[in-house]
């Protein structure tokens, strides 16, 4: 048989014909395998038929010369027939030399009487590791019974490397120890930390080239110390004083755990407080003794008690001779509140001895009661400054005696948290929620299989039901509340603040197949240096437990803090809420400020109140309600504040107000928040008057500028332009959304995307395929790869994640993101000239992985080859 134009133009020998075997097609008794080149190694490529005339390699289209292949003919024992076998060598400059749309390809074409037969395609590829990891593990504190999860993601190489955990040079696994999980993306999970498990850990990455090492992670796995029982109490001693004592050995703590609270020796009066005398017992000694010292004990006080009463008379006479040019000596408490002598302790008594100068207004939080917009007269009052603290008005005397620290230990100073809890109790006592008495903020829905979205308008808080979270055939009518009580700042401790409002879902009894997923926005300045924030929820002892550290890892609940926003997968009813504790002063909270107006019917005086509140949507939403009952009008867009933990006051003055047109009174152009007034403000608004009063009703137009600023800290302008005239007004805005007022919505229309593209991305990313295309990928493009072991433990961890891509993108609908995040998934490794011959660079070409935007198709890698035609 004659092949012709085997080799085209080229003119190379055609292949010899062998003599006639069996008229029947090539078989391939081995096929080639993909292959790896290591270093500058060349790799060989082997293909077996029979019965074949002859075989020749195609690589990337292309045939392979003659001169190239090596083979080889014998005959099978067994059937009989002549077996061919042909083998190339490709080296690492050929594939380097190759830029094609996919991986250097070859395979074999054999050749029979009866046609020709092709093997598989073959791929060859540069094996390398890199140097550096892209995750490396990182060191650990825990508590003991608390759950390890150990991040690694191992460098980019070719093949994929294999990952292996090591323990104090040991090799640890899954296989040997059933608390310990390393199937998940490479992550070392311990379930329930022992203190065995204590010690340095490190990542080993390998492929057929290198092994790398991961920087080592220490892991300390701490008890905390707990109190035996007491001792017995010893016997009375002659002081009439026993003695018990206690150690901190239950257990005692071990690995930097911490010390017991409290004292370890109790001392306490063995005679129900009765002394002694003479160093005798009480019932030892004489009647008349005891009635003598009675008698003396008796007229030594009141002789006391006379000199103190002349002593007080005196000074208090001084002190009004020496200070009549104050107008008045002691502050009217009914002044003071409004009219409301129950805010005030009748009992409390100003100490007229020490204390400092007030001349500004109070500022109040109580919208309910108009009295308390208005500046009171033109008085001052030195009255001692820890009475004007409890009325949350002013500062301690010492409170800036001493500057204060630049950082604060994990739990902040003794004196700063103590100083915050006396103000919490002191603004509590004066300051009533603003919607004292108000319904609650509350949504509900009816939802089924399809799933959707709850909305309460203009809160920043949503609820995002996922598709297939509730079983067919079954709906549940959930609900939505924001809680607007006192409770949530009752029960908190230390310096803990409310980042944002405290939210509950339901119905309790629940049952869900995959968690909800909640938005609440918060107005802290995410910082996990300088602030610890928690999420908190409450027990039904009305009590608030931690659920999770947002800087931790925890497989109950999932939390993602965006700018703005916390995002929290949930898949237990209750209420929650976003818990902020300072960890140093430079910790900072967003306030929204606020500049409102309204002419008073019948008068010549205009009243400017200037709102000062967290930063959320719900704050804000107070603020509207108070001033649509009161006929206020927003004079300017609100604006943002950084208000920093640095125990500061906010000042708000009055500047460029019109001298010729409008009169202030005087001494009430500058007024004043303390920090913890406006620290501790708990969603709740805080808010001072200006009452401007024109000279001539021609006067028609208010311009003048508001001052915020926090002393030592940061000041925003707000600019006020006004017309006074009830017919001239133009209103700011409230609220900017279009859709304030749904609610609620159920099925396809409340998601973003498609359901059709969210069953094809779970159906490709749940399980895992040979190029790491799983679902931590997908994690990782979406931004979302930390606290991996949470997305580990779900039935669907793609479906999870794109609930938590949609309750974040919910406002953008920004399909765009996800489109290019998909794209990315979808590229491969190409080949390009490496930097050197462990490391080479890599190039990345396209697979499409599909428009959402268009068809959401994913689109399958396509090749297809053709076989040359032969004529004999």
């Amino acid at each position: 048989i004659a092949f012709m134009g085997f080799y085209g133009a080229t003119g190379d020998a055609q292949p010899d014909a062998l003599p006639s075997v069996q008229g029947t097609l090539p078989h391939f008794i081995q096929e080639p395998e993909d292959a790896y080149i290591v270093k500058s190694n060349p790799i060989k490529l082997r293909c077996r038929a029979a019965p074949a005339l002859q075989i020749f390699f195609k690589c990337n289209g292309e045939w392979v010369h003659q001169n190239e292949h090596f083979s080889q003919e014998y005959k099978d024992l067994n059937t009989g027939l002549k077996v061919r076998e042909v083998m190339i060598n490709v080296s690492r400059q050929q594939v380097e030399d190759f830029h094609g749309p996919e991986d250097y390809w070859c395979l074999c074409v054999a050749w029979s009487h009866l046609g020709t037969s092709k093997s598989r395609k073959a791929t060859v590829r540069i094996a390398y590791l890199r140097k550096n990891f892209e995750q490396d593990p990182q060191g650990k504190e825990v508590p003991i019974n608390g759950m390890i999860v150990l991040h690694c993601r191992p460098p980019e190489g070719v093949p994929v490397a294999e990952v292996e955990w090591l323990k104090n040079e040991e090799l640890v696994s899954s296989l040997t120890d059933d608390n310990i999980d390393t199937r998940a993306d490479h992550n070392l999970i311990i379930n329930e930390a022992r203190l065995s498990d204590s010690g340095n850990y490190t990542c080993l990455a390998s492929n057929i080239v290198a092994k790398r090492r991961s920087a080592t992670a220490t892991v300390i796995v701490f008890v905390d110390g707990g109190w035996d029982e007491w001792s017995e109490w010893t016997v009375c001693s002659s002081q009439c004083e026993r003695q018990r004592s206690r150690e901190c050995n239950s257990p005692a703590p071990r690995h930097r755990g911490k010390m017991c609270e409290g004292n370890s020796e109790a001392t306490e009066n063995c005679t129900d407080g009765l002394c002694t005398q003479n160093r005798k017992l009480l019932h030892d000694v004489k009647p008349q003794s005891m009635d003598g010292s009675n008698d003396i004990a008796l007229y030594s006080g009141l002789g006391a008690g006379i000199i103190a009463v002349a002593i007080l008379v005196v000074a208090v006479m001084l002190y009004r001779k020496n200070h009549s040019e104050y107008g008045v000596d002691v502050i009217d408490s009914s002044a003071l509140t409004g009219g409301n002598p129950l805010l005030l302790n009748s009992s409390m008594q100003p100490d007229l001895t020490v204390g400092r100068t007030y001349s500004t207004p109070l500022c109040f939080q109580d919208s309910t009661d108009k009295e308390l917009f208005d500046p009171l007269p033109d008085i001052k009052v030195k009255v001692q400054s820890s009475f004007m603290v409890s009325l949350g008005v002013a500062e301690r005397a010492e409170f800036h005696a001493k500057a204060p620290a630049e950082t604060f230990p994990r739990d902040l100073s003794r004196d700063y948290c103590s100083t915050m809890d006396r103000r919490k109790k002191g603004l509590l006592t004066l300051n009533g929620p603003l919607s004292a008495g108000k319904e609650q903020l509350r949504t509900t829905g009816v939802f089924g299989h399809p799933g959707g979205r709850l909305v309460v308008p203009n809160t920043g808080v949503s609820l995002l039901v996922p598709h297939g979270a509730v079983a067919e055939n079954m709906s549940w009518e959930m609900y939505m509340v924001i809680n607007q009580g006192e409770a949530s700042v009752q029960t908190l401790e230390g310096c803990e603040i409310l980042l944002g409002p405290e939210v509950t879902y339901g119905p309790p009894g629940l049952d869900l197949f995959c968690p909800v997923a909640m938005t609440i926005a918060h107005c802290a300045e995410v910082d996990a240096e300088n602030w610890n924030i928690q999420l908190k929820r409450r027990t039904q002892d009305s009590k608030w437990e931690e659920v999770m550290s947002v800087e931790e890892e925890s497989t109950s609940c999932y939390c993602l803090m965006d700018s703005s926003s916390c995002h929290l997968l949930l898949d237990q009813p209750g209420s929650y809420a976003l818990v902020g504790e300072p960890l140093t002063q430079a910790a900072v909270k967003r306030l929204k400020l606020a500049v409102f107006g309204s002419m008073e019917a019948g008068s010549m005086s205009y009243s400017l109140r200037v709102y000062c509140v967290d930063d959320t949507p719900h704050a804000f939403q107070g603020v509207v309600a108070a001033e649509k009952t009161r006929g206020g009008q927003l004079l300017e867009e609100p604006k943002m504040l950084p208000f920093r933990a640095n125990t500061f006051s906010l000042q708000v003055s009055i500047q460029d107000v019109p001298q010729f047109l409008w009169s202030i009174k005087p001494f009430t152009t500058c007024q004043e928040f303390s920090f913890p007034q406006v620290w501790c403000s708990n969603q709740q608004p805080l808010h001072c008057a200006f009452s401007l009063e024109r000279y001539s009703p021609a006067t028609a137009q208010l311009s003048c500028k508001i001052s915020v600023r926090q002393v030592k800290g940061h000041e925003q302008i707000l600019q006020v332009y006004t017309a006074v005239a009830e017919t001239e007004k133009e209103s700011v805005p409230f609220f900017m959304q279009t859709d304030c007022t749904i609610t609620s919505q159920t099925g396809p229309k409340a998601f973003k995307i498609p359901l059709s593209i969210r069953q094809r991305i779970c159906a490709t990313f749940d399980t895992a395929n040979a190029k790491g295309k799983d679902w931590q990928l997908l994690a990782q493009k979406l931004h979302l790869d930390r606290n991996l072991g949470y997305f580990a433990k779900q039935r669907s961890p793609s479906a999870v994640i794109l609930s938590l891509w949609e309750a974040r993108h919910q406002d953008t609908a920004d399909l765009d993101s996800l489109a290019s995040a998909l794209e990315e998934i979808g590229k491969i490794h190409s080949k390009s000239s490496p930097k050197d011959q462990d490391e080479p660079e890599s190039d990345f070409n396209h697979i499409q992985a599909g428009s959402l935007c268009a068809a959401g198709e994913l689109a399958s890698e396509k090749t297809e080859d053709s076989a040359p035609e032969y004529t004999g």
